[in-house]
Parts: structure tokens; C-alpha cells; sequence
């Protein structure tokens, strides 16, 4: 699997586990009824941020997006999204995402990686997270509408480069 830059013609596969990500809406706060063009506008970040795909055999399994959680006075801690096919799920695609785009953080100077809205119901991905360095720092209870469990709380996560 090679993790590598985002280019245009890579869309056609992303958007596919995109759609599939948000409709379900079970992991991310994105409206479900995302349009293809909102969400080209969402994920494929310009610099100084920057989207990556996961690949293999020419198959996008993958894609993370990562920058500055915020400007300003916040801008020297980063952020990172993931979106993994779910016919892959499991198989190490997201962890090498995560790992790798906190490589990227911090060769860029981030001081840390702040996730700013965790479901957590995600468990598989908290369990990631936590492997790598990451602890959950605070929780918003019921802020977030999961379709079958009802109301439930979104953690901030956060990873100190120090």
C-alpha cells in the first residue's frame, strides 16, 4: 500500500467511500444528504493543508485529510480526517493514515493533533487513536445524533508532538 498525494483524477474513487462514510452517518457530523461538489470542496484540502490517498493496485482504499486545526493563534496545532472503503475495513489502512499524516504534522512544526469530534461509538477508530498516541482530553455529551443509538457524546482528542 503506498500513502501518497491526492490528485484530481483520484475523486472518481474517493467520493464513492466518502458518500458511503457520511450517508451513514454514524462517525461524522457532515450532513448525510452531502453533495458531491459540497463534499470535493470539504475533503480536498489546499495548502497549507493537504488530502493523501491510500493505495493499492491502483484502488483508492482510503484518504485522510490533514492542516491547521484552526488559524490564527491556533494554527500551530494540526487536525486530520479519515475515510477508509469499508470493504477494507480492519485491514491496518486507516492506522497507516493516521500514522502517517501525524508524521506530515510534525515534520511540519505542529506542535500536537487535535481530533475536534470523535463519535464515541467509534470505537475501532478511538482504539487507533489511542495506539498512537493520542487521549481523550474532553467530552461533549450527547452532541452528537447517531442513527441507532440515539444521543451520544463526541470526544476532543488530542496528540502532543512535545
Amino acid at each position: 500500500m503506498e500513502i501518497r498525494e491526492f490528485r484530481e483524477e483520484d475523486w472518481a474513487q474517493v467520493w464513492p467511500i466518502v458518500r458511503e462514510v457520511v450517508r451513514a452517518a454514524d462517525t461524522y457530523t457532515y450532513d448525510p444528504d452531502l453533495t458531491e461538489e459540497t463534499a470535493r470542496g470539504l475533503w480536498a484540502e489546499k495548502p497549507p493543508s493537504r488530502t493523501v490517498v491510500a493505495v493499492e493496485d491502483g484502488r483508492v482504499l482510503g484518504t485522510a485529510k490533514t492542516g491547521p486545526n484552526r488559524g490564527g493563534p491556533g494554527s500551530h496545532v494540526s487536525t486530520a480526517s479519515f475515510m477508509v472503503d469499508k470493504k477494507v475495513r480492519g485491514k491496518g489502512v486507516g492506522s497507516a493514515l493516521c500514522a502517517h499524516v501525524l508524521d506530515w504534522a510534525r515534520a511540519q512544526g505542529f506542535a500536537g493533533m487535535q481530533f475536534n469530534a470523535v463519535v464515541e461509538s467509534n470505537v475501532a477508530g478511538i482504539r487507533v487513536y489511542e495506539r498512537l498516541g493520542f487521549e481523550i482530553v474532553g467530552t461533549v455529551p450527547g452532541a452528537f445524533e447517531h442513527p441507532t443509538l440515539g444521543r451520544i457524546g463526541l470526544h476532543v482528542m488530542y496528540c502532543d508532538f512535545g
